[in-house]
């Protein structure tokens, strides 16, 4: 049996390091069929052009450029006990409204004047 050693990152972003471990399990290639206008087309080969790329690696490199972008939008973060009784705390009592928030809210806003 393998032992397997965490990283600090991975310890902090279990996500993250799941859905590399799965791309890196399965090491066999699968196909995406798209079709776009040919307007789109030119214009995904003119950019991999640019980059020295073929139209697949640059696809596949922007998608998943966008899905890690998306999945770390999700925002995980880990806090120990005294760290998330304090911010807890600080959800359920947030400070009073000072007087830019007080004026902010009784502006009318712009798409209803």
């Amino acid at each position: 049996m393998t032992k397997v050693s965490t990283s600090a990152s991975e310890r902090l972003h279990p996500a993250t390091t799941a859905v590399a471990e799965r791309s890196q399990l399965s090491e066999a290639k699968g196909s995406i069929n798209l079709r776009i206008e040919s307007q789109t087309r030119r214009l995904i080969d003119d950019a991999a052009a640019i980059l020295g790329k073929t139209r697949t690696e640059f696809m596949i490199d922007s998608a998943r450029s966008l899905a890690i972008d998306v999945l770390l939008d999700q925002r995980l973060f880990v806090l120990d006990s005294d760290r998330y009784e304090a911010f807890i705390h600080a959800l359920d009592n947030p400070p009073a409204p000072g007087p830019k928030l007080r004026a902010l809210l009784r502006r009318v806003p712009a798409w209803e004047r």
